[in-house]
């Protein structure tokens, strides 16, 4: 059983995270406060203990535990043929908007989303256009505005997609009819869709998520998909990705971006750590995801009890990120998050990184100690109790 009650003092480890102040509690970028499996753990000590770290190559077993974890995790095996190693998801986006589009190109984004989205676009010399998710605020839940994004799909320069399955940071995951239906229209108007698919792991439901590769062989001969362990298993610094690629002709194009960019070559951690982690790190898994229903449920039982109608969540289903709905007290989300982390330490992530109509949302993240998530939940009463004094 691991013990993800304990507490982990990581102010000097270099974690980005937690480069903070005395007394500050940052609950924002999306990593974990909990020591990783401890098979990946084992599989790196043995890795070390070689004492050699040459150039490596990617063999078939790493692969293949991808394609297993899939078959066994989320009912479909991807093809082995159709991945490719790279050093992560977002050097891949960035590789596949170089690779697949021209500058001055439209990529389509549903907003709110990731905000590393909008910098893998525009740092390239391509625009930005949002398909804006639709909320509702009676009932706390997103969906497409589907006449907008066939509009916008429809536009000669919008040449590729980029899809959040499930999506950040509103913790949605997609129904496999609606990604049908999305699939069908990109392949009516021409447009590539890469699916970052990182949080695919980490749903709530009981029927987990549709990896879009999964979708029906005609339907995806336009899609590049990227999976990682690395929120799964709070291994950001191992640096390993895989893309999938079901079209032979898609993927030596992406296989030559991602080459000629030198972003398919692993570091020593890499493949042991994939492999490690996709054979051997369910059980952790399965217990991590326990720990995380109960924080969720910590949360709303926080919110209802203790700060009243002032703020909901939305009704997100995956993802150790909560999406806070904080309209009732402000339209200036940044605002108020500057405030909180003055007032009590709290950092919290201001939706309005995440466009859309994130200017009403914060962002939180609860995967940590439970002991750390009701302080922070404190904090957060004060900070909003301070706001509206």
């Amino acid at each position: 059983m691991s013990d993800f009650d304990q507490i982990i003092n990581r102010t000097k480890t270099n974690s980005i995270k937690w480069h903070v102040a005395k007394n500050e509690l940052p609950m924002w970028i999306a990593d974990m406060d909990f020591k990783t499996s401890p098979a990946i753990v084992q599989a790196l000590q043995e890795k070390v203990r070689d004492g050699i770290f040459g150039y490596e190559e990617i063999p078939p077993a790493y692969f293949n535990a991808v394609a297993n974890w899939y078959e066994r995790v989320h009912g479909f095996r991807p093809d082995p043929a159709w991945m490719t190693f790279a050093t992560g998801v977002v050097p891949a986006l960035s590789s596949a908007v170089r690779r697949l589009t021209a500058v001055g190109d439209n990529v389509l984004v549903q907003a709110p989303v990731y905000n590393i989205f909008y910098n893998s676009i525009v740092n390239n010399g391509r625009h930005v256009v949002s398909s804006d998710l639709l909320y509702d605020e009676n009932k706390h839940v997103y969906h497409v505005d589907w006449d907008d994004l066939e509009a916008k799909l429809s536009d000669p320069l919008t040449n590729m997609m980029i899809l959040c399955n499930p999506h950040n940071p509103i913790g949605l995951i997609w129904s496999r009819e609606t990604l049908t239906r999305l699939a069908q229209l990109c392949q009516q108007y021409h447009v590539k869709i890469f699916s970052d698919e990182i949080h695919g792991d980490l749903t709530f439901n009981q029927t987990g998520y549709t990896p879009m590769f999964s979708l029906p062989a005609e339907l995806i001969q336009n899609l590049v998909a990227a999976v990682s362990p690395s929120k799964t298993f709070n291994v950001a610094a191992m640096h390993a990705a895989t893309v999938l690629v079901p079209n032979k002709n898609l993927r030596a194009q992406i296989n030559r971006g991602l080459n000629s960019e030198e972003l398919a070559e692993p570091n020593l951690v890499a493949i042991p750590g994939t492999i490690a982690a996709y054979e051997k790190g369910l059980p952790w898994l399965q217990e991590l995801k326990e720990y995380l229903v109960e924080n969720r449920e910590l949360v709303r039982n926080f919110i209802s009890q203790e700060v009243g109608p002032r703020i909901a969540l939305v009704e997100g289903q995956a993802t150790y990120l909560i999406w806070i709905d904080v309209s009732q007290v402000t339209n200036d989300s940044a605002k108020l998050a500057k405030f909180i982390r003055k007032e009590t330490g709290l950092i919290l992530s201001a939706g309005s990184f995440y466009g859309g109509n994130g200017n009403h949302f914060l962002r939180m993240n609860v995967a940590c100690p439970k002991e750390r998530l009701q302080d922070g939940l404190q904090r957060l009463k004060k900070g909003l109790t301070a706001w509206q004094a």
